[in-house]
């Protein structure tokens, strides 16, 4: 016996993981060291652009979305999510990204697919200015169905010790500004697919008059990442809190950035839910409260300050406030 006849083909993974080293040089950015191949990824940090520079990361993955690439077979959308969700989850700190790594398994290595996921993930660190420095491709007979696999990543960025932003200087009087998310971002997908394929007996090719859409295309909008909009305005000590809005939804995302003592005070009217989300309110029956814990709503990152910073697209939606967690007002 051999390792072949087990279900692994190092040979055909080395030949079919050709296109993924491609599409990782293709967002070398200056700092990177080593290629993909190397035991590990070796970038040089410029400590010219900061005093007290601080190293900020995360781990993030991309759940049930998955599912909606196995049945359409478009797989760029979750590699691009992946990355843009944990470029998000830095940001909400201050930090600028720097490189990604990411590990993707499954049960026998399909060339095409893999390449289709990383095509994703470097598109978005090209977008983003971060290396794509290496990861992981793990084929793992027996352990995945036929066309199924798991993708995460893990992000490593910086931020200048005195500009780190955590949430401690928020105070009642600051006002809430939302910025709008493309759709479901990652999360919640679990209860979608329950309403669009259970109860209402879609496919993901089903057109939905209401969307204006297919549900695949509905169900696989990209994850916006807010660097672009957010950037500039890091390091003016203006930003008092960030709150990226994944699960957990404005109820649970929001009381993670505010000091104790801290709430805030939604308007619902001034919410902008999406025809997604209304389309899964009434269909599903979901109650309000539900819906706010689940979905994003339409939000996909909160800022919190003092004054408007004429961020472009954000709208004001309510304000910090005396107490604990999130109080709402009106109705959806």
């Amino acid at each position: 016996m051999d390792y072949r006849s087990a279900g692994v083909d190092i040979d055909a993974a080395t030949k079919a993981l050709g296109k993924v080293r491609e599409h990782a040089r293709s967002t070398y950015q200056p700092g990177t060291l080593s290629d993909i191949g190397s035991f590990g990824g070796l970038f040089r940090l410029d400590t010219d652009k900061y005093r007290r520079p601080v190293l900020v990361a995360s781990t993030d993955g991309v759940g049930t979305k998955l599912k909606l690439a196995f049945a359409t077979g478009r797989h760029d959308s979750v590699g691009y999510d992946l990355v843009a969700h944990c470029v998000n989850d830095i940001l909400v700190q201050g930090a600028r990204p720097l490189f990604f790594l990411d590990y993707l398994a499954m049960g026998k290595l399909e060339g095409e697919i893999a390449a289709e996921v990383v095509s994703g993930m470097a598109e978005a660190c090209r977008e983003f200015k971060l290396s794509l420095l290496g990861g992981e491709t793990a084929e793992m007979p027996g352990f995945y169905q036929a066309g199924e696999y798991d993708v995460a990543g893990t992000i490593i960025g910086v931020v200048d010790e005195e500009r780190i932003i955590d949430g401690r200087t928020a105070a009642p009087g600051d006002r809430l500004w939302a910025l709008g998310s493309w759709g479901l971002h990652t999360n919640g997908y679990s209860l979608a697919r329950k309403i669009f394929f259970e109860k209402e007996g879609l496919s993901p090719e089903s057109v939905v008059s209401e969307l204006g859409a297919s549900v695949a295309d509905v169900l696989l909008a990209r994850h916006r990442c807010y660097l672009p909009e957010l950037e500039a305005h890091l390091d003016g000590g203006r930003i008092h809190a960030l709150a990226h809005i994944t699960g957990g939804g404005l109820t649970d995302n929001i009381p993670r950035v505010l000091p104790d003592g801290t709430g805030v005070r939604i308007d619902l009217g001034a919410l902008r839910p999406l025809p997604v989300f209304r389309y899964l309110m009434e269909k599903g029956d979901v109650a309000p409260a539900e819906m706010l814990r689940t979905f994003n709503m339409g939000v996909g990152m909160v800022v919190i300050a003092k004054e408007d910073l004429e961020i472009e697209d954000a709208w004001l939606i309510g304000e910090v406030i005396e107490g604990e967690g999130v109080a709402y007002e009106g109705s959806l």
